[in-house]
Parts: C-alpha cells; sequence; structure tokens
C-alpha cells in the first residue's frame, strides 16, 4: 500500500507586496505587515522593490528573517525590481546569494543584471583660496 503524500504546508500560491519606505523608521510597520501575511501561509512572496528609493540594514535583516520563516514552511521568498542602487546594496549584502532577485522586463532588463563593480558615493570638497 502507497502512503498519499502530505498535503502542502502552504495555503496560498503567491503573495505580493510594493514596498515604498524600507528602513529603520518602518520596520515596524513593515515587520507586521509581513507577520500577517506570513500567517497565511503563502507558497511564494514576492516583494517589488520598483517604487522603493532606500534600504537599509534593518531593512535587509527583516528580509532574511521572512526567508528563513518561509523555508521553514516549504516558500519562496522573491525580490523583484530593485533599482540599481538597491541592487549593489543588496549585492554588497550578498543578498542576491541567498534570495532570488529578478528584474521584469518592463523595469528595465530581461534577466537580472549584475551590479556595477564601480563605487559611487559622495566626498566633501573644500577649496583653497
Amino acid at each position: 500500500m502507497t502512503e498519499s503524500p502530505a498535503p502542502p504546508s502552504w495555503t496560498l500560491p503567491l503573495v505580493e507586496v510594493c514596498i515604498s519606505e524600507f528602513d529603520l523608521a518602518g520596520l515596524p510597520e513593515t515587520g507586521a505587515v509581513f507577520d500577517r501575511l506570513l500567517a497565511l501561509r503563502p507558497a511564494r512572496v514576492v516583494v517589488d522593490l520598483s517604487r522603493c528609493r532606500h534600504i537599509d540594514a534593518a531593512a535587509i535583516g527583516l528580509l532574511l528573517d521572512v526567508h528563513r520563516r518561509l523555508i521553514r514552511a516549504d516558500g519562496v521568498l522573491t525580490v523583484r525590481n530593485p533599482n540599481p542602487r538597491i541592487r549593489r546594496i543588496l549585492h554588497t549584502a550578498r543578498l542576491d546569494q541567498v534570495l532570488p532577485i529578478v528584474i521584469d522586463v518592463e523595469a528595465g532588463g530581461a534577466e537580472p543584471a549584475a551590479p556595477s563593480p564601480i563605487a559611487h558615493g559622495r566626498a566633501p570638497v573644500t577649496a583653497r583660496h
């Protein structure tokens, strides 16, 4: 006699979340949203960052926490359409080696683009008189 496979641990196939502010200041609210959506036991969570202009270490920590929680439930977290600056931050944090990061064709690419190895930033300039 063959045993029937166990039912999947998830109840929804996909949940998509669009985040426009993703830093320490908004982390309690964003974390609460993730807690509620993970309670729905989705198979996949897609975090759309196309409208997000900034991400900090606290937000990266939250993404990793959500990723770990989904893995335990046989789910997958995907980051979609981060702008080039956020893509570099995710690459520097090595999140691109842990999470799938996808770029839609409409957002400027058919596949994930490798972050530029060039560092960008600002430095104070003082003029000598």
